[in-house]
């Protein structure tokens, strides 16, 4: 690294979710932000930063210590490739990772050999209500869990303008709701549950406009008898001012009591046989995306490089979400339980 206190950060990628990235690092203690590089030049422009249209002129120009990629499945190998070639250690790469899980595979590989740490940005277990519900759950705080329940209801696929606004390819995606959207909560069952056993799905397309899935049920069978569904549906909406801090509603519920997750990002506890419920984390107050999930990823990975403490998502362990979702799409396609390893 450049400085052991100051990392040299660059970023491939200036589309609409970058926006995210780019802001957390400007603020963040320790990091040394590059430059931003991007085919439409204006664009890397717009971020303020040093801007290049060509990634290999910029690794070769600016060096960095990590590198973040914030582009499309499509261009994830051969963006890896490059940045392990020009010998950046720490890579930040953007979910869905590559395109199939053979090539996930054969990137990990690479990066193994190579001694590159590739860290997946799967942001949603950061999101501080994942984290307060996840120190809940380990101190015992409602029990055995026996059913976890999230309703994803963001209100933004109705019409045939659905997602042009602001992420228009939604629409080409021939694998949308879960290869986009519900793979975030098959990691974040995971962060909180371990991993699953099985998996059964029932997936359906309601807007004729859109190529892929927008609705549907996952079920996931996970260790002591529990259970997790995913009841997913992008046309309906839940009671928030931000249909996308939470993206819907939770219940996680077990033999000593139930929390709740609510649309504004309070947490709440209620003890089995009572009716009054206890808050145990606030409203969410954070102006941008997932109550500031992004920066607490981006802080995540930067101390473990500063710190050395242990890190989330590493690619090769995030190999097992995609395992899940191929195992999804065949649970849906055969109407029958899948098993996993």
């Amino acid at each position: 690294m450049s400085s052991p206190e100051l990392i040299r950060v660059c970023c491939v990628g200036a589309g609409y979710f970058s926006q995210f990235h780019y802001g957390s690092w400007g603020r963040m203690a320790g990091v040394d932000l590059r430059a931003s590089c991007n085919r439409d030049i204006s664009k890397a422009k717009a971020t303020g930063l040093t801007a290049y249209d060509d990634l290999e002129q910029m690794l070769a120009a600016e060096t960095p210590d990590l590198l973040d990629i914030i582009l499309p499945p499509i261009a994830h190998a051969s963006t890896i490739r490059l940045a392990i070639r020009h010998g950046v250690k720490t890579l930040i790469c953007q979910k869905p990772f590559c395109n199939d899980l053979a090539e996930a595979r054969q990137i990990c590989d690479e990066a193994a050999a190579a001694g590159v740490t590739i860290v997946v940005h799967e942001n949603f277990r950061f999101q501080p209500w994942y984290r307060a519900i996840k120190s809940a759950l380990d101190d015992g705080a409602i029990g055995t869990v026996q059913q976890v329940t999230f309703r994803l209801r963001p209100g933004d696929g109705q019409g045939p303008d659905a997602y042009m606004d602001r992420q228009p390819y939604f629409q080409q995606m021939e694998r949308f709701l879960v290869h986009e959207t519900a793979v975030h909560w098959v990691d974040t069952f995971r962060y909180l549950l371990g991993n699953p056993s099985a998996v059964y799905a029932d997936l359906r397309r309601i807007n004729p406009v859109i190529a892929g899935e927008d609705a549907g049920y996952i079920l996931f069978d996970h260790a002591d008898g529990a259970r997790a569904l995913f009841d997913g549906n992008r046309h309906l909406d839940h009671a928030a001012d931000n249909h996308r801090r939470t993206m819907g509603e939770a219940l996680f519920e077990g033999t000593k009591g139930t929390l709740e997750l609510m649309g504004d990002g309070s947490v709440w506890r209620r003890a089995f046989g009572e009716t009054d419920k206890n808050q145990i984390l606030a409203p969410d107050s954070h102006d941008g995306f997932g109550g500031d999930c992004v920066h607490a990823l981006q802080k995540h990975v930067i101390s473990g490089l500063l710190q050395g403490t242990p890190l989330e998502n590493e690619a090769a362990d995030y190999l097992k979400v995609i395992e899940i979702e191929d195992a999804i799409y065949d649970a849906a396609q055969s109407g029958q339980k899948i098993r996993l390893e």
